[in-house]
C-alpha cells in the first residue's frame, strides 16, 4: 500500500514537470525566447554630438572641441584598490571620491561608468598605456560643447546639460535616454532637436553572469545640423559692453527684416560652466545669484513701459479724432483729480502733440488718456504689440499685459479715473518687454507694416523663410508722418527728453520713458528709437532695470551707436 502511494505521487510530480515544461517551452516558449535574447544583448549608448552655431557673418558662437572621458567595466576590474590608487595619482583625485561616484553610477558588470570628464589629452595618454595593467580603464573620445565667445550671447544661445530626472519623461518619446545632452534655455532649447546629434552604440552579447563574450555590432555616433544666427557678435559684443553689467537688456532688429542683430541682457553668465568641468563649480554661485543673470530680459522680463507708451497712444488720439496735432493742453507741473495731483517732471506751458511727445509731458496725455478712454488705450495697444507675443522663436517669451476697465470690472474690481490716467503714461498694470518696444518702433518707421522679430538665419545652408511675412496696421499714413516728427523732435531738439542721442551724421529718433517702481527702487529707464545708418535702417530699444532716468538710457544708447557707427555696423 505505501509502494503504491509513494508510486502516484511520483506519477503526479512527473505530470506536473511535464505540464509546466508544456506551459514553458510551447504555450510561452515564444516569449521566453524573446526575455532571452533581451537579457542576452546590451546596448552601451554613444553619444552624438551637437551641430554648430554661427552668427551672420560666420562666426562661430557654439562648437564642439575633443574631449577625453575616463571610464571603468565594472565586469574587468581585477584587484579595486591598485586600480583606484593608480586613478588617484594619474588625475590628482582622491581615491574615495572616485570610489563613490563608481558606486552610484554602477548600473551592470558590463557597462562603462564614467569616472572623469574633460580630462587632458595627456592624462589621457597616461592612461592608455596603462591599460594593459588595468583592462578595466577605458579612454573614450568624445565632443564637448564649447562656447568660444563666452557670455557674448549667453542668453541667445542657452547651454546644454544631462537630461534632469524630473523631465526625462518628457524627452524619452523623442530618442532621449538619460545619458543624452539636451538644450536648455535660447537658442539650444528651441532648435534642440535639429542641433542634436544622432546617438550611436555598441551592441554587447553577454552570459549570464553579465559578462561581456563578444561586440555584437557597433552604430556610430554623427552630428546634428548647423545653424546660422542673425545675431551679429560684434554688435552683440558692443551692447553687452555699453551695459557694462547694468541690470537691462539691449535688442536691435534690422527694420525691413525683423532679424535680430542684438539682443544682450545683463547681468549674463558664461555658458560653458554647465559643460566644462573645469568650470562647473561656478554654475551654483549663476543658479543662486539673485539678479537673476540667467533670465533673458529681452523676452521673459516684462515691465512697465513708461512714456515709451505715449507712442500707441499719440496714434489712438489722432486715429479716434480726439485731438489733432494742433491740439493743445497747458501743463502747469500737475494734473489734478480731486485732492490727488499727478505729476509731471516739468513745468511745460502750453503744449500740442509734437512737443508733448518730444517732451515726453505727463499732463498732455492725462488729458488725451481722459478723453480716449481705458478700452481704447488698451485696444491701441495692443494693436502695436503690448500684450501679445512677438512670436520670436526663443523659448519662454512673456507676452506682458494690458489691463482696462472692463477687465478690472469683470474680475471685480473697481477702476478709477487714475487707473486711467496711469495707464495714459505708461504705469499701473501695464507690462511690456524690451522686444516688444523694439518691433513696436519699427512699426512706427516701416508706416505700420508689422515684421516678425526672429534670431534663425538658415539651418544646414537652407535658409529658413518661415518668418518671412508682415502685418499691416490699417492707419492713416498721414498719422504715420506725424508721430514720426515727434519722435524726431525727441532726438533733434535741444529741449527733447531724448537729445542726448542727437548726431549731426546719423538720423535717430524715439521715445524715452521713465518708469516708476516699487517704493525705495530707482525707476527703470527707457529708450526705444530707431536709426537709419549707411549701412542697415535698425530698430532697437534700451532698457535699465532700476537705472534712474530716461537720460541714463539715453546716454547708453548714444554710445552704442557711436561704437557701431566706428565699425561700419550702421
Amino acid at each position: 500500500m505505501r509502494l503504491k502511494i509513494i508510486r502516484v505521487i511520483i506519477i503526479a510530480l512527473f505530470v506536473g514537470v511535464t505540464l509546466h515544461l508544456f506551459y514553458a517551452q510551447v504555450i510561452r516558449g515564444k516569449y521566453y525566447h524573446r526575455l532571452s535574447a533581451y537579457n542576452r544583448i546590451r546596448v552601451v549608448p554613444l553619444d552624438g554630438w551637437r551641430g554648430s552655431i554661427k552668427d551672420r557673418n560666420g562666426v562661430i558662437l557654439a562648437d564642439n572641441k575633443l574631449s577625453y572621458d575616463l571610464s571603468v567595466t565594472p565586469q574587468d576590474i581585477n584587484d579595486v584598490e591598485p586600480l583606484f590608487d593608480f586613478l588617484e595619482n594619474v588625475l590628482d583625485i582622491p581615491s574615495r571620491e572616485l570610489k563613490l561616484k563608481y558606486q552610484q553610477n554602477r548600473e551592470a558588470p558590463f557597462a562603462p561608468v564614467v569616472l572623469a570628464e574633460g580630462i587632458s589629452r595627456e592624462k589621457a595618454i597616461v592612461i592608455e598605456e596603462n591599460e594593459y595593467k588595468f583592462p578595466a580603464l577605458w579612454v573614450q573620445k568624445t565632443f564637448r560643447r564649447y562656447y568660444p565667445l563666452g557670455s557674448n550671447s549667453a542668453h541667445v544661445l542657452g547651454y546644454v546639460d544631462r537630461v534632469n530626472e524630473e523631465t526625462i519623461d518628457n524627452f524619452q518619446g523623442y530618442g532621449y535616454s538619460p545619458r543624452s545632452l539636451v538644450g536648455y534655455l535660447g537658442i539650444e532649447e528651441y532648435y534642440d532637436r535639429e542641433l542634436r546629434g544622432e546617438e550611436g552604440g555598441l551592441q554587447i552579447e553577454v552570459n549570464n553572469r553579465g559578462k561581456q563574450v563578444r561586440l555584437l555590432s557597433i552604430k556610430d555616433p554623427s552630428k546634428g545640423k548647423d545653424i546660422e544666427l542673425t545675431i551679429d557678435s560684434d554688435i552683440q559684443n558692443i551692447s553687452r559692453e555699453t551695459l557694462g553689467g547694468r541690470q537691462g537688456a539691449i535688442v536691435m532688429l534690422d527694420i525691413d527684416s525683423g532679424e535680430i542683430l542684438s539682443m544682450a541682457s545683463s547681468p549674463d553668465y558664461d555658458p560653458n560652466i554647465f559643460v566644462d568641468p573645469a568650470l562647473k563649480k561656478g554654475k551654483v554661485d549663476i543658479l543662486r545669484d539673485v539678479r537673476g543673470p540667467m533670465v533673458n530680459r529681452s523676452v521673459r522680463g516684462a515691465y512697465a513701459p513708461g512714456s515709451v507708451f505715449k507712442v500707441p497712444m499719440a496714434f489712438a488720439g489722432l486715429d479716434l479724432k480726439k485731438i489733432a496735432t494742433y491740439t493743445t493742453f497747458n501743463c502747469p507741473g500737475f494734473y489734478q483729480v480731486g485732492e490727488t495731483q499727478f505729476g509731471c517732471s516739468h513745468v511745460h506751458g502750453v503744449q500740442d502733440l509734437f512737443n508733448a511727445i518730444a517732451h515726453s509731458c505727463n499732463v498732455y496725455f492725462f488729458n488725451l488718456g481722459k478723453l480716449l478712454g481705458s478700452e481704447a488705450i488698451a485696444y491701441y495697444g495692443r494693436m502695436f504689440g503690448i500684450g501679445r507675443l512677438t512670436g520670436v522663436d526663443l523659448p519662454y517669451e512673456r507676452p506682458g499685459y494690458i489691463s482696462d476697465k472692463k477687465g478690472h470690472v469683470t474680475a471685480g474690481k473697481n477702476w478709477f479715473l487714475g487707473d486711467t490716467l496711469n495707464m495714459s503714461i505708461g504705469q499701473g498694470d501695464t507690462l511690456a518687454t524690451p522686444l516688444q518696444i523694439a518691433r513696436m518702433l519699427a512699426t512706427v518707421e516701416r508706416d505700420g507694416v508689422e515684421v516678425q522679430p526672429h534670431i534663425i538665419k538658415s539651418i544646414n545652408g537652407v535658409v529658413v523663410t518661415k518668418y518671412n511675412f508682415t502685418r499691416t496696421l490699417k492707419l492713416n499714413k498721414s498719422i504715420f508722418d506725424d508721430i514720426k516728427k515727434g519722435l524726431r523732435m525727441t532726438v533733434s531738439e535741444p529741449t527733447g527728453t531724448g537729445y542726448d542721442l542727437y548726431m549731426p551724421d546719423l538720423y535717430v529718433a524715439g521715445k524715452t520713458g521713465t518708469a516708476q517702481t516699487v517704493r525705495g527702487r530707482e525707476p527703470h529707464a527707457w529708450f526705444a528709437g530707431y536709426a537709419l545708418g549707411k549701412e542697415r535702417k535698425v530698430a532697437f530699444c534700451i532698457f535699465l532695470e532700476f537705472g534712474g532716468g530716461s537720460e541714463n538710457a539715453c546716454i547708453i544708447g548714444r554710445q552704442l551707436l557711436t561704437r557701431m557707427r566706428e565699425q561700419g555696423k550702421i
